[in-house]
């Protein structure tokens, strides 16, 4: 997993590399020549958010004991991007003196504050955006533990079920089997009366011819 994360790395700092010198050269630039510059660099800052979560996803699946040294470096990377992000986003309204001078003559102060004050309203709203995104996120994330902590209460509900089910039907064995211990006692009782009452007859029966016998002497 580590050489995966690390072969990201590697890509991620090319690819930065190649913007970081783009990005310089986007106000120095005008017209067709500007625009197309614009949408290159667009087009590679999209790469570097799938390289990140790339890196994001080898992250998670890195043991805990080495996750941490990762996670401090995906953060730099991170933080490297969103500086990347803002540095264009100056460079798209920005122009350099020679440019701004030919584009726009006395007027290019007012205009470059003008630009100033939209480049600062864009900023405040994409961190609104971001923070609603975030929160939208754990809502998300906390739905999802409800979801699971409702199925785990309602397999805990079912396995209660099939206990108590279990528990009534050993109950009604234990019924059952006792009945039959009852009955067999009574029997083993009543027999046992039986041979003790023919056992008195015979004894008596013996006793009697005894005595018949000895009195016909």
């Amino acid at each position: 997993m580590s050489s995966d994360f690390e072969t990201y790395e590697q890509d991620f700092g090319t690819i930065t590399a190649e913007l970081t010198n783009k990005i310089g050269r986007i106000p120095k630039l005008s017209g067709e020549e500007k625009t197309q510059l614009v949408l290159n660099v667009d087009k590679q800052l999209e790469e570097v958010r799938e390289l990140l979560e790339q890196m994001d996803l080898e992250v998670r699946e890195i043991p805990v004991q080495s996750r941490a040294m990762y996670n401090s470096r995906l953060k730099s990377y991170k933080q490297e991007m969103e500086k990347l992000e803002k540095d264009f986003k100056r460079s798209r309204i920005a122009y350099s003196d020679e440019v701004r001078n030919e584009l726009l003559g006395d007027d290019a102060g007012s205009s470059e504050n003008q630009r100033a004050h939209l480049l600062d309203n864009t900023e405040k709203l994409e961190r609104s955006s971001r923070r609603l995104e975030a929160g939208y996120q754990i809502a998300v994330e906390t739905e999802q533990v409800g979801q699971e902590i409702l199925s785990n209460l309602h397999t805990d509900r079912e396995k209660i079920q099939r206990a108590r089910e279990r528990l009534r039907e050993t109950d009604a064995n234990l019924g059952k089997s006792s009945r039959i211990l009852t009955g067999m006692l009574r029997r083993v009782i009543q027999n046992r009366v039986l041979i003790f009452i023919l056992g008195a007859i015979i004894l008596l029966t013996i006793l009697l011819a005894i005595y018949f016998n000895m009195r016909s002497h």
